[in-house]
């Protein structure tokens, strides 16, 4: 379902439908020197967050998704795998977002950058808190496949789709 409103336009006065769509971001959980990176927030919402953001028009998932890590990070990483997509309505307290999250290496020191106010590298036996948005869920997951007990999907950019396109 659709939301969407309708507006006048200040102009010519003629109705306009203004649509509402959740907007596509990606997140990137990065292993490197023993752990993981995560970066404190310099805009709400506040704490510690896995570098991420919006996806611009035109880019594919895995450009932003590396790009994001690079300015928030000062990172240059490799994407090893697609976690998940996590879509709950409420998971960011600003709009509606979809995330698609990567896991990645790297190697380096992380520097902070863009929107993030520090950058560093956490154990994952002792990760920060307060954690943004629905972050502490996704470390969960990602937690979850390391210790085998679910699936992730391999990164294979511009994938084919498995079924024959007669089929689709």
């Amino acid at each position: 379902m659709s939301t969407y409103r309708d507006i006048r336009c200040p102009r010519c006065g003629n109705v306009i439908r203004v649509f509402s769509n959740p907007l596509p971001t990606v997140d990137v959980i990065i292993e490197t020197g023993g752990g993981i990176v995560l970066i404190r927030r310099r805009n709400p919402p506040h704490g510690w967050a896995i570098p991420g953001g919006f996806v611009d028009y035109g880019e594919a998932l895995e450009d932003a998704a590396v790009r994001e890590a690079r300015e928030e990070t000062g990172l240059e990483v490799r994407l090893l795998y697609l976690l998940g997509a996590y879509s709950e309505p409420s998971r960011d307290p600003r709009r509606h977002t979809i995330s698609s999250v990567f896991v990645a290496s790297a190697k380096g020191v992380p520097v902070a950058g863009d929107d993030a106010e520090m950058a560093r590298v956490f154990p994952l036996e002792s990760l920060p808190h307060p954690l943004a948005f629905d972050h502490g869920r996704i470390l969960q997951d990602y937690l979850a496949f390391r210790q085998g007990k679910r699936g992730a999907c391999p990164v294979r950019k511009g994938a084919q789709p498995s079924l024959p396109p007669d089929a689709l």
